[in-house]
């Protein structure tokens, strides 16, 4: 499992389109999961120990951010073949334990990973009303285990700015993680 650090933020990135299938049975594309004030795009996936640390996290965060006109969805990109807990079916099974607030989908070919420049999970693109990128950082200072609970809230806090001004802070701490499991070429 190796740990990979996200790269600086390429201010002003424009989203790419997709369009994926969701746990619920559901498909979704940018335009049917972007806020009024931006959007947020995670690249999750079941067995990470990074994601497990967070979850509960992402899932808060989400929800406030989704008050302030902030949409938000989770792509799961990495192979099942190679990690079975990543399947679509245990993707179903976390998405409802968990009570995700947010469209839980699989990115099977790998595309959208490839075109977002993923490289971790759990790895965050916020965007603004523009879908221009304007956070690329961590949740937070949690790594395999959760920071203590009064940390600074890094991705909320952006994208809390982001809603407000369309602007992202300019100094951002890359987020870290197991690396994309990517299929054999």
């Amino acid at each position: 499992m190796a740990s990979l650090e996200t790269p600086i933020c390429d201010f002003g990135w424009k989203a790419i389109d997709f369009d994926l299938p969701g746990v619920d049975g559901k498909r979704y594309n940018l335009a049917s999961v972007q806020g009024e004030n931006g959007l947020l795009i995670m690249f999750i996936c079941n067995h990470c120990p990074y994601v497990k640390a967070v979850r509960d996290r992402i899932i808060r965060d989400v929800k406030e951010l989704a008050q302030q006109g902030v949409g938000a969805i989770a792509i799961m990109s990495n192979d099942p073949a190679d990690y079975p807990e990543d399947s679509f079916e245990n993707m179903v099974k976390i998405a409802q334990e968990h009570a995700y607030p947010f469209p839980y989908v699989m990115d099977e070919t790998q595309a959208v990973a490839k075109a977002y420049g993923a490289v971790c999970t759990p790895d965050f693109f916020g965007f603004n009303n523009q879908l221009a990128l304007q956070y690329r950082g961590r949740l937070d200072a949690s790594r395999k285990e959760a920071a203590p609970a009064d940390v600074r809230r890094d991705l909320f806090e952006a994208m809390s700015q982001v809603a407000k001004t369309g602007q992202g802070p300019t100094e951002q701490i890359p987020s870290i993680g197991c690396s994309i499991k990517w299929r054999a070429a």
